[in-house]
């Protein structure tokens, strides 16, 4: 009996071990609990695993579409700094790449077949129908001007999207040298394509002793809420940490000094008639600058790399980096002298009174150099030739107008024409400022084609319609008397 009872003993010790526990069947499908367990484990570790991915995978999508959607309410100046710029998504960079794939667009062919390359309008109708395009689409982007929203600063900025400084790294590739399209003292802009296919062009301000700061504050309130068609459109902005970046509508066809300076061929592409049209539509942007404006903007670096061309050949104004402010109050602003030599004018660079007569010394200056095709200052010339503002008065001084034409220009204008912008190019770069006329009375200049002559012929003395001995006073022509009627002068005595 005593056997029996360990023996019964034992068996239930052992029917209440925990080993047994976990191996005793269950009634699903007849497994064992432990791997009931483990099956239960594993399928709520791959069902959380795949609601994470579904949420991400809604997330991302909900990025893309506020990439693609253009913001609708008033943006801060700057965005909420981030420390460290995590590593570029290779899938994003892929269809980057290949929307630049995609694209067909031409660069600008400075080359001795440029002007194969090139469209120009010759018919009247042509023009006509480009003035009318030209004038609809000024009509909607002055309609389209954008309000203005106050920062923490205080200062007017308009409205623009604030760019992740990711969004700006994929856009340019990472901002590699093969993006390069332009260079200057104060930054580098790029050529970018966004994730929604539109290509902009990127500056990346350099920060020089803050000077970054203080051109991107300048840039954002000077063209911020400014639209016009012969004026760079600024589209966004990035302020992250130190960097400062400047997102710009792209003009597709370089600047004017690549065309005027470049290796263009024997003949250049810039027609006396596209010549013309770009100082207008220069003149035009700066008139709006100086007029259209409250406050007035000077822009004071007024040069031809800072006029691109698009492929119609419209002018816009860029590169505001330098520019200043002048309330309606004020003729002029005290400032540091700042601009490129050659084209800052005298008054300006031995007073450093600024006002918008410095920026109309600059375009008489520039527009020089679209008649002549020669640098403001070019050294490699002969000493009475290196100076293009003097040798410019003595050619005209000594009536050698025609002289003065950029030998590449193959169909000449005519006389007429071409002294009426010679008297322009004078009287805006008179040593007066107060002489010089505004950007809409050189507009209007430039358009009149009867400008600076009369309407009228002038009409000649009477003594030249008289024969020889009469107009000498020997025999003279006696008119007949005029009859007088006397009713007629009482009545009027009476009245």
């Amino acid at each position: 009996m005593g056997s029996s009872g360990k023996s019964s003993g034992n068996d239930t010790s052992s029917g209440n071990s925990p080993t047994s526990f976990f191996t005793a069947r269950t009634p699903i499908l007849g497994l064992k609990l432990y791997v009931v367990i483990i099956a239960t484990v594993l399928i709520s570790i791959s069902i959380f695993v795949f609601i994470f991915l579904f949420l991400r995978s809604i997330r991302k999508s909900k990025r893309r579409r506020i990439c693609l959607r253009q913001s609708s309410g008033l943006l801060p100046l700057v965005c909420k700094e981030i420390v460290g710029v995590k590593n570029l998504d290779h899938s994003e960079i892929s269809k980057v790449e290949d929307y630049v794939k995609k694209e067909k667009e031409c660069r600008p062919i400075l080359s001795k077949d440029a002007k194969k390359c090139i469209e120009i309008e010759s018919s009247e109708g042509k023009k006509a129908s480009s003035e009318s395009n030209e004038s609809s689409t000024s009509r909607s982007e002055s309609s389209s001007a954008l309000s203005a929203s106050t920062s923490s600063d205080g200062m007017q900025i308009g409205w623009g999207r604030c760019y992740s400084l990711k969004e700006l790294e994929i856009a340019t590739n990472g901002f590699t040298d093969d993006n390069v399209i332009g260079e200057g003292g104060y930054g580098i802009v790029y050529r970018g394509i966004l994730l929604d296919g539109s290509v902009v062009a990127v500056k990346n301000l350099l920060n020089n002793k803050g000077q970054a700061e203080k051109e991107f504050k300048v840039e954002v309130e000077a063209i911020g809420k400014v639209r016009h068609k012969n004026l760079v459109g600024l589209i966004g902005y990035c302020a992250e940490g130190a960097q400062r970046l400047l997102v710009y509508e792209y003009v597709n066809n370089g600047n004017l000094e690549q065309w005027l300076h470049g290796d263009v061929g024997p003949v250049s592409p810039l027609t006396w008639e596209i010549r013309m049209k770009i100082a207008i539509g220069t003149a035009r942007g700066l008139a709006y600058l100086h007029e259209g404006l409250e406050p007035k903007v000077v822009h004071r670096d007024v040069k031809s790399s800072n006029i691109l061309v698009d492929r119609k050949w419209n002018a816009k104004v860029s590169d505001f980096g330098l520019a200043k402010l002048l309330g309606p109050e004020k003729s002029y602003v005290t400032t540091r002298v700042m601009g490129t030599f050659g084209y800052v004018s005298p008054d300006y660079a031995s007073t450093g009174m600024l006002n918008e007569g410095s920026d109309v010394y600059s375009f008489g200056v520039l527009l020089m150099e679209i008649i002549t095709g020669r640098s403001p200052v070019d050294y490699s010339r002969p000493p009475a030739e290196m100076n293009l503002v003097d040798w410019f008065k003595g050619m005209v001084a000594n009536r050698r107008g025609e002289e003065l034409l950029d030998p590449l220009i193959e169909i000449h204008p005519s006389p007429r024409a071409l002294k009426r912008v010679l008297l322009v190019c004078l009287r805006c770069i008179d040593m007066d400022a107060n002489k010089r006329p505004k950007m809409g009375q050189i507009v209007h200049m430039l358009e009149s084609e009867e400008f600076p002559y009369r309407a009228e012929p002038r009409l000649m003395p009477e003594t030249a319609h008289l024969p020889p001995h009469a107009a000498a006073g020997g025999n003279r022509v006696r008119l007949p008397p005029k009859e007088v009627n006397h009713e007629e002068e009482e009545r009027s005595r009476r009245r």
